[in-house]
């Protein structure tokens, strides 16, 4: 993998892309039927909160040079925006859980925002976890759940999702942004929040 297509692949695979993927994942597979409208609704609002606004907050942060990359590679750079992302996510997982109508999302946004704590908690530590590991990981840990749920069969998607989450591993290793611990570790997390979220959920 040569040094510009890891670029690429860290760019285009961002963190902040895989909140508004899982939704339309959700609602392309879900088998119960929901009103257009409401679906429609439902993803402007998770676009603009999940993607819009944190690349507004980014680009400031940016520009009044409170990180230095979008990429936030030190851990200082991280704290504030990683507590921001840790509301935004847990206002958008309880007005989906409030709706009653996509409670299954609503546990995709609450085990992103576990993570987020995890990742937190993990910088006063000194230890920095990879987001684009735990954002691909937590994507599998809900699609996972989410086929147990429903009882469809998502298996191919999940292998491509595996295929891409070696290459964004493997592209955050080779620009020497994440040693190989952080990466195993950022996916674990990603994908064990998830199920965690969904345990809890399913045992109520």
């Amino acid at each position: 993998m040569t040094h510009k297509f890891s670029k690429f692949i860290s760019y285009f695979f961002h963190p902040i892309n895989f909140s508004i993927l899982g939704a339309i994942l959700y609602f392309l597979f879900i088998p119960k039927y929901i009103f257009k409208p409401q679906e429609h609704t439902i993803l402007i609002v998770i676009f603009l909160g999940t993607y819009i606004f944190p690349l507004i907050l980014l680009f400031l942060l940016k520009k009044f040079g409170m990180i230095k990359s979008y990429y936030m590679d030190t851990l200082e750079e991280r704290k504030f925006p990683t507590l921001l992302f840790i509301s935004l996510t847990y206002i958008i997982g309880n007005w989906l859980f409030k709706s009653s109508i996509v409670d299954i999302l609503a546990l995709f946004y609450f085990g992103f925002g576990l993570g987020l704590i995890i990742s937190y908690i993990m910088l006063y530590l000194k230890t920095k976890i990879s987001l684009h590991a735990a954002s691909i990981g937590g994507l599998i840990g809900f699609l996972l759940y989410f086929s147990y749920y429903y009882k469809i069969n998502l298996l191919i998607i999940l292998i491509l999702l595996f295929i891409l989450s070696g290459l964004i591993s493997t592209s955050r290793l080779k620009l020497k942004a994440h040693k190989l611990s952080e990466v195993i570790f950022g996916f674990t997390i990603g994908v064990s929040t998830q199920i965690i979220v969904f345990l809890v959920y399913y045992m109520m």
